[in-house]
């Protein structure tokens, strides 16, 4: 007996490819356009009861290699099911898109998808992660956990407000109020 399993083929690599081969700076309208298509994934993913728990570039493929090439979510493997109110306790994410909430080990629920959105879309507009050391992970954590959301006047100066306080919202270091 053989399994095949058939999948659909992206040849366009993972988004931090994407955002790499294009020397890191996207339009404001693609980066909302794949901000858009990933909050949708993940809401329908929510809906259903599942965190994924390890959102990242590297877990978002891209179709192909176009400027417009569509995205795909995929390695859930640390993905778990959890009922409306019920939350999850185990450390798992990636220290650069983790929630604070994970990095302490304290409950967690979909909120911490949802900062990991605030984390990418700072990436895509930006340029550059919010919380980062290339030294040390205990560093990355202490930022996220301990410091403010630096939106540097030489790079936010050009964004739109909206895109900032979009982005600050999805940050507040409070999942009650984190949008």
């Amino acid at each position: 007996i053989y399994i095949y399993i058939i999948m659909e083929f992206c040849g366009g690599g993972d988004l931090f490819s994407y955002i790499e081969k294009r020397g890191f700076q996207l339009k404001e309208s693609r980066a909302a356009e794949i901000i858009h298509k990933l909050s949708t994934a993940l809401y329908y993913l929510h809906q259903y009861g599942i965190i994924h728990r390890d959102l990242k570039p590297e877990n978002i493929l891209m179709t192909d290699e176009k400027d417009d090439a569509d995205i795909r979510l995929l390695d859930f493997g640390l993905g778990k099911i959890i009922g409306p109110n019920e939350f999850c306790t185990e450390p798992f994410g990636t220290f650069s898109y983790a929630a604070p909430e994970v990095l302490l080990e304290k409950p967690y629920n979909f909120k911490a998808d949802l900062w990991t959105i605030g984390i990418i879309t700072y990436l895509l507009v930006a340029g550059f992660l919010p919380f980062d050391d290339e030294n040390s992970e205990k560093e990355i954590a202490r930022q996220t956990v301990y410091e403010p959301t630096p939106f540097p006047n030489s790079v936010w100066k050009s964004i739109p407000p909206e895109a900032k306080a979009f982005v600050d919202n999805l940050l507040n270091k409070d999942a009650k109020k984190r949008m």
